[in-house]
């Protein structure tokens, strides 16, 4: 029976052999590491001797040998083909026909047939290589052909020909099934047979539109050369020559579409833009799961509305073109929804109509931007009489746009879209946001394109404000109300800016807009805003009114401050609402709006600025607002301070004095809150604010009544600082009280110094410095003594 130990006493061994372990890795570690050292140290003279001797080891080669051989066989190739175009263009004279025919068609064949014997030995390479020599001389051929016996045929239609032949030779030499396994006769082939119908229809002297569609079915060949190879050097030349052919056809047949001008020439412009579409469309169908059938989709989608747009453009007014497009672009939606439809070409078709819709929104945006921006113009010209119409209001300044009759009828067509057709559920609210405002949109810009009366034009704005702000108030989405807000404000502001025609419309108008934010700012989610915008609009009303009172500005000022004073009533019924803050600024800002207005007239600017005080010191009674007590005592200073200038009050302590009261009350209100404050802080601002000023006036002043009233000012400060142990009005006053008697005795002082006899100034000053010197250690004591007294004050 096999004795187990208890658990802990089991767990103490394993702990031991595990140390035991332990100590023994790392004495092998460092008997290891003293090793390496060792031999590293051994090996370095062996290494520095042989430094020059040869590697024992074999180089690495830097070329694999298959890369070798296909650069040689290259190369080769590469110097054969030259060599046999310098003998056909150089040497081919000095031989006679037979001779020439001869040495053709030997070296021809030898090219081609030597690779059929080459594959049979597995060289494959050397066969590739071979075989492009081969084909190399038959272009050589076909060259030295027309030059003996053909000079006299047309170049373009004879090299039409010759790409013909070259390229059907070609194919079938690839296609041989002694020459199958080589790769470069058919994408060979394929290349040559870009050239044959392209250089048909130039050596015809074709049309631009038979050279388009010769450049079009070409690039159809290649779709289907596309279509039916395997992945590999045909296909994507045939994927090559199919772009790129394809492009130059689309862009020829767009040119003739653009430029086409009767029916019939817009009609064959279109038929070949139909072409271009019906070959990307195919090439999507026969391809559905690669990643070109979305682009070829979205490119056939782009070329019928092309086609079929630009077909119908001759036929139709210039402002009905964009709208004609539109409606082809709108019916490709058609196709989306055939379910037997691939899923990239119905995608394909989805995108190429969101393109085309894109576009017209943006041929119609210039409307929407003379209809809100164009009142601006009025901002020179308040009140000059209101306008014929609707469309008069808004084209002070700028140009009617062209088309714009129908630009409506875009942007109604286009949201109907938008509400109808898209359901999926991701992009289902971007498009119903996107509806509402295309159809705002409509709604701003139809008075203008109907010419409505000026009253009715100005009536569309104001309705759709309130619309919007009814919209910010029942739903409850958070786009949605941000949407329906951003709305509101720029609509009022377009409604504004046409009310500025006429008095009585820019007074309705700004009542109107005032209480509709301000109603609106019931709604807590949009309160942040709206309650900002009715405060201004309550202050436009205001300077409205004002003006229309034929009121100075100065005066307005005063109907400017109802406002200001309305938002600080307002704030405290906020509480801890985010419309706090955005109203406490605005009337901030509306106040300094105010100021300005009366700086003009200096009695109306003190009152304006204690009415300011007022406001703020209002403002400063809320506990978290008390920091704002120090503008209201700024504002009350400096309208003190205006109210001074006006009565040509030149005495300082008349500016000075109502600083120093405020701030010695503030100052002392800290001191009482917070004991340790210095009195630097708590007093020196306020007792220098008069001191200072009036110790410069009282030295310049030739009589006796301020020097005696700022002497004993500064007499009791500096009781007062010694009473309490206070620096700062110790210090002050007594550096005041100092000069001051300074300045006082400084006539008497300059008459002793006249009557004395000019050796006793000096004698005097020695005797100074003696009885200093004399007392020097005493004196240090003093200033010490001094300094500790002051130090101990606060």
């Amino acid at each position: 029976m096999t004795h187990l130990p208890p658990p802990a006493e089991e767990l103490r061994l394993l702990d031991a052999e595990l140390w035991q372990l332990d100590a023994r890795r790392a004495q092998l570690l460092t008997r290891r590491a003293w090793l390496v050292a060792a031999l590293h140290q051994t090996q370095q003279p062996r290494a520095q001797a042989s430094a020059h001797a040869p590697a024992a080891a074999p180089p690495r080669p830097e070329t694999a040998a298959p890369s070798v051989q296909n650069a040689l066989l290259v190369l080769g190739g590469v110097l054969l083909t030259l060599a046999a175009a310098v003998f056909t263009l150089v040497s081919w004279g000095h031989m006679g026909i037979a001779g020439r025919a001869l040495v053709l068609g030997a070296v021809t064949l030898a090219a081609l047939a030597a690779p059929v014997a080459l594959l049979k030995r597995g060289l494959r390479s050397t066969a590739e290589a071979v075989a492009g020599l081969g084909l190399a001389l038959t272009v050589l051929d076909a060259y030295a052909l027309h030059a003996a016996a053909l000079s006299g045929t047309d170049g373009t239609g004879y090299a039409a020909a010759a790409s013909a032949v070259l390229a059907a030779a070609w194919a079938a030499y690839g296609l041989l099934p002694a020459t199958a396994a080589l790769r470069l006769p058919l994408p060979c082939a394929l290349a040559a047979a870009q050239l044959p119908l392209l250089l048909g229809a130039l050596a015809a002297g074709a049309s631009a539109y038979v050279i388009t569609s010769a450049l079009l079915v070409t690039a159809g060949l290649d779709a289907v050369a596309v279509v039916r190879s395997p992945a590999g050097a045909v296909r994507i030349t045939a994927v090559v020559g199919a772009y790129g052919m394809g492009g130059w056809g689309v862009l020829g047949a767009g040119w003739l579409s653009l430029t086409a001008g009767g029916p019939g020439a817009a009609s064959r412009a279109g038929a070949l833009l139909l072409l271009a579409g019906a070959i990307a469309l195919a090439a999507a169908l026969r391809g559905p799961g690669t990643r070109h059938a979305l682009g070829l989709a979205i490119t056939a989608g782009l070329l019928v509305v092309a086609a079929l747009g630009g077909a119908a453009r001759p036929g139709v007014p210039s402002e009905w073109v964009v709208p004609a497009h539109l409606a082809v672009g709108i019916g490709l939606l058609a196709a989306v929804r055939r379910e037997r439809l691939p899923d990239a070409v119905r995608r394909g078709f989805a995108w190429a109509s969101g393109a085309v819709q894109t576009l017209a929104v943006l041929w119609a945006l210039p409307v929407v931007a003379v209809v809100l921006l164009g009142p601006a113009g009025r901002l020179g010209r308040v009140w000059s009489g209101a306008p014929a119409d609707a469309r008069a209001a808004v084209t002070m300044e700028v140009p009617w746009p062209s088309g714009a009759t129908v630009a409506p009828l875009v942007l109604v067509a286009i949201a109907a879209v938008l509400a109808l057709v898209v359901r999926t559920e991701p992009w289902r609210g971007r498009a119903l946001l996107g509806s509402l405002g295309l159809l705002w949109a409509t709604a701003l810009t139809l008075p203008a394109v109907f010419e409505v009366p000026y009253p009715a034009g100005t009536l569309v704005p104001g309705v759709l404000t309130a619309a919007a702000l009814y919209a910010c108030r029942i739903t409850a989405s958070a786009a949605t109300r941000v949407t329906a807000l951003v709305l509101s404000l720029v609509t009022a502001a377009d409604l504004t800016l046409l009310s500025l025609a006429s008095r009585s419309a820019t007074l309705i108008a700004l009542s109107v807009l005032t209480l509709m934010f301000a109603a609106a700012s019931r709604r807590t989610g949009v309160a942040p805003f709206t309650a900002p915008a009715a405060l201004v609009y309550g202050a436009g009303l205001a300077s409205a009114s004002g003006a229309a009172a034929d009121w100075p500005p100065a005066r307005i000022a005063l109907l400017v401050l109802v406002v200001p004073a309305a938002a600080a009533l307002l704030a405290p019924r906020l509480g801890a609402s985010r419309a706090t803050v955005p109203v406490e600024a605005v009337g901030a800002a509306l106040g300094l709006f105010a100021v300005a207005l009366a700086v003009t007239d200096p009695p109306m600017l003190a009152l304006v600025l204690a009415l300011c005080g007022v406001i703020a010191a209002g403002t400063a009674l809320r506990a978290e607002r008390r920091p704002v007590g120090y503008a209201a005592t700024a504002l009350f200073v400096l309208a003190a301070w205006v109210r001074l200038a006006v009565w040509d009050v030149g005495t300082p302590e008349a500016y000075t004095l109502p600083v120093t009261v405020p701030a010695l009350l503030v100052g002392a209100l800290r001191r009482r809150r917070d004991p340790q404050t210095s009195s630097w802080t708590a007093y020196g601002p306020g007792l220098a604010a008069t001191l200072l000023p009036s110790l410069v006036a009282a030295w310049a002043d030739p009589h006796w009544t301020r020097p005696l009233l700022l002497g004993v000012a500064a007499l009791l400060v500096t009781l007062l600082g010694a009473r309490h142990h206070l620096q700062a009005p110790l210090a002050l006053g007594g550096s005041v009280l100092a000069l001051v008697t300074l300045h006082e005795l400084a006539p008497y002082v300059v008459q002793v110094t006249g009557a004395l006899p000019r050796w006793a100034p000096p004698a005097l000053a020695g005797l100074l410095l003696l009885a200093l010197g004399a007392t020097y250690e005493q004196r240090i004591r003093d200033v010490r003594r001094v300094r500790e007294v002051l130090g101990r004050m606060n």
